[in-house]
């Protein structure tokens, strides 16, 4: 498929302020680190030399140039990333435990994230790449979500794959049962999804994780592949008839997780960008997992996220001691 842009992803560009220490004075040292899922995911794919864009909104704020120009620098296309006027940019503040698990405080009620309008969308450039990633961040609340998706029909409809991560976030949802259902949506309209073990359980009350993904399967057919991360327990690939499950890289280091579910997904992307869909082996979603789980591990051991992404060599340096 001959397209301009291997991935373009819509949602949230945000600011989060992770713990730095403390101050003479024994106040807590907060870094502004630059993140958002989508464009953590997009972050890794240029370092996978894939050609990305980003569609969103930021705050024309002192944050939301910080974070125009990290997305620049980092080789994602800025050229759909708007400025809001009145909104300021998303904050979150994230406090990190010793397991590196994380809790989120959001400042966005509302953030220019959530301004995103359906007709400010780049339509012919979503009809122009060969993957669309989405998450639900872009589906909190209404003129976003509509945003998000006439994209996915824009894009499905041209041709491209659909990519897909829930990526739960209680806080920022009035209703949980408004998200389960929007997370309905994004699985029934998707090709490949990136769900983590806790979002499996709320999305089926099944704690047995392969009896939730197979709920899953037999519920949207539509999904190629299904793909579950279980945090420091590896990974899982759901494809066809096949169940595939790879343990994650336990190297020691690990500072914080934000982020590795991130790495995770980009990497499968790459993955489906490289090879035929329709035609995975077992060994080749071994390999896809091997290589995402060490991603998300060196991912852990650095603040922050688009920043920290790691160079292809040092996953392959992982993989070949190991």
């Amino acid at each position: 498929m001959n397209k301009n842009y291997d991935v373009i992803a819509l949602g949230e560009l945000l600011i989060d302020f992770t713990g730095s220490g403390e101050s003479d004075q024994g106040n807590p040292l907060l870094e502004a680190c630059p993140g958002g899922a989508p464009c953590n995911v997009l972050s890794m794919l240029c370092k996978l030399s894939k050609k990305t864009a980003f569609v969103g909104k930021v705050g024309k704020d002192m944050f939301g140039k910080q974070l125009r120009d990290t997305i620049r620098e980092v080789g994602i296309d800025d050229r759909y990333l708007l400025d809001d006027e009145e909104v300021h940019t998303t904050l979150a503040f994230v406090k990190t435990y010793e397991n590196g698990d994380r809790d989120f405080s959001f400042y966005r009620n509302p953030g220019a994230d959530m301004m995103l309008k359906e007709e400010e969308l780049p339509l012919d450039s979503l009809r122009d790449t060969r993957i669309f990633h989405f998450g639900t961040l872009s589906m909190t609340h209404e003129n976003v979500r509509k945003a998000t998706k006439r994209a996915v029909k824009e894009a499905k409809e041209a041709g491209a794959l659909i990519t897909f991560d829930p990526n739960l976030r209680p806080p920022l949802w009035n209703d949980l049962e408004e998200a389960k259902e929007q997370i309905e949506w994004g699985l029934a309209h998707s090709d490949v999804v990136k769900i983590a073990d806790n979002e499996l359980e709320f999305m089926t009350g099944e704690k047995d994780l392969d009896k939730a993904a197979a709920i899953l399967k037999e519920k949207y057919p539509n999904i190629k592949l299904l793909n579950a991360t279980y945090g420091p327990e590896g990974s899982c690939a759901y494809y066809k008839d096949e169940r595939v499950y790879v343990p994650a890289f336990k190297l020691g280091g690990t500072i914080e997780t934000t982020g590795a579910g991130d790495t995770f997904c980009a990497c499968v992307i790459n993955y489906v960008l490289d090879h035929p869909i329709d035609d995975l082996k077992k060994e080749d979603l071994e390999e896809m997992l091997r290589f995402a789980n060490a991603a998300a591990y060196l991912v852990t051991t650095k603040k922050g996220a688009i920043r920290s992404m790691p160079e292809p060599e040092q996953v392959f340096e992982i993989l070949n001691r190991n």
